[in-house]
């Protein structure tokens, strides 16, 4: 998921491997730290790709308010405290000191990657809200797009294909796919309305609007070359 890095710390053996499992299924990378030192050490050198840290609270030579108190002097990485206790004290000593997420063991793996992805989805999504498509740079939050740098004018269906394109850039899309996902299912009318529109798009585009490749028998597909 985008070279997405976690870095997991837990004294016990079984409890990183049942982690790394899971988050292996989800792509995710992992770094293993067996204790708080450990972790310290790993965290500063591995400091510019971790984007999150699973951190257990209790463990040996170092424990896990500590490193999260080292890690806090210099970066706000998000963290999600692992621990057995689940005294409400615990937890606001937590969020005091930065933690982003507290869960007590035991818990289900599916809910911390549920958790995690939640976390990792609001810190990342500005840098996600605005793409760059080789000059096409579409602002998801502002419903804007701009061509080198010069705002088109989009209507609104025209900036739902567009996007429906760039979303699924470099796979053929049928024309009744697009009607069903830009017009959700609630278009009735002759499906050359989306050719219509395509073409109004890559007229906006200007040189760019290439990139819309016409796919006979099929649809349309978006694709730098």
């Amino acid at each position: 998921m985008d070279d997405i890095t976690i870095l997991i710390v837990d004294d016990e053996l079984r409890m990183r491997k049942l982690i790394k499992d899971f988050l292996s299924k989800k792509d995710y990378k992992t770094i293993e730290a067996k204790d708080g030192e450990e972790a310290i050490e790993l965290f500063e050198q591995n400091k510019n790709k971790i984007n999150l840290i699973l951190l257990d609270v209790m463990m040996p030579k170092v424990d896990g308010w500590t490193v999260l108190r080292e890690i806090r002097k210099d970066s706000k990485v998000p963290v999600i405290m692992l621990t057995a206790r689940g005294e409400e004290q615990d937890e606001l000593f937590g969020f005091e000191l930065g933690v982003d997420e507290y869960i007590a063991k035991p818990f289900s793996p599916k809910i911390l990657v549920a958790r995690i992805e939640a976390i990792l989805k609001r810190i990342n999504g500005d840098k996600k809200a605005v793409r760059d498509y080789d000059g096409i740079v579409i602002d998801e939050n502002g419903r804007t797009v701009t061509v080198d740098g010069k705002p088109v004018e989009l209507s609104l269906r025209e900036y739902e294909l567009l996007k429906y394109l760039l979303d699924n850039e470099k796979v053929a899309l049928s024309r009744d796919k697009i009607l069903n996902n830009v017009w959700n299912y609630d278009y009735y009318g002759d499906s050359r309305t989306i050719d219509s529109h395509i073409k109004k798009i890559r007229h906006k585009l200007g040189k760019k609007g290439k990139y819309i490749e016409t796919i006979r028998g099929v649809g349309y597909k978006f694709e730098i070359k």
